[in-house]
């Protein structure tokens, strides 16, 4: 008989961790062996828990799952990393691929897709959300052309105001009602769009095409 699958849970919501591992805890060849509330956790407890298989939220404080994957990987490459997140962002998409996960789901995903994605991430093998396969294919079609401000959506630009304005993520997450968590997520797809290294450069960037009026 062959050993259970080992599976870390990392989501910054208590509530969908729990549900999660209740969910798993029904099959027997998959077994939850941790719980992780941010990617900075979730690094740790890799490297104590060594899961098969890590179910990674993308947005998230203290470090993104985007760097988590990276971090994850470069600490144990056998690792596989499932995306399971609320949005699908082109960006986002690519950025996590590239990191390395395995694979990328939504979170309304059923029930039995989520346990075969398990499965098949335990085996080695990629899963890709509809949604997710489209956005990659709109990033190789736009690879040739360099991503600039046109990428931005609507929230993104508002943001991007309010950096060049020199608000910090706390104060945009006030202004906008956000969490600071989602902020740093909205920053950093804002950074790489632009291809820009940090907030300085995205403020310039900002204000040399004209996206935003730092007196009001």
């Amino acid at each position: 008989m062959m050993s259970p699958i080992r599976v870390l849970i990392v989501d910054d919501h208590e509530i969908v961790r729990e549900g999660l591992a209740t969910l798993l805890s029904e099959e027997a060849d998959l077994v939850v062996v941790g719980q992780a509330a941010n990617g900075a956790e979730a690094v740790v407890l890799t490297t104590t828990l060594q899961p098969d298989v890590v179910l990674m939220d993308l947005v998230m404080p203290e470090m993104d799952g985007v760097e988590a994957t990276r971090a994850i990987l470069r600490l144990d490459p056998a690792c596989r990393i499932l995306v399971l997140t609320s949005f699908v962002d082109d960006h986002q998409v690519r950025a996590a691929i590239e990191a390395g996960a395995i694979g990328y789901l939504m979170k309304d995903v059923l029930k039995s897709d989520l346990l075969r994605a398990i499965r098949t991430a335990g085996e080695g093998k990629p899963t890709l959300h509809p949604e997710a396969q489209q956005a990659l294919m709109r990033q190789l079609v736009a690879s040739a052309t360099p991503v600039q401000h046109h990428a931005l959506t609507q929230r993104e630009r508002d943001i991007l105001r309010l950096i060049a304005q020199g608000h910090s993520n706390k104060e945009i997450a006030a202004a906008l009602h956000l969490t600071g968590g989602t902020v740093k997520g909205y920053v950093s797809a804002i950074l790489a769009k632009l291809d820009v290294a940090d907030r300085t450069q995205a403020a310039l960037y900002a204000i040399k095409h004209g996206l935003v009026d730092t007196e009001n």
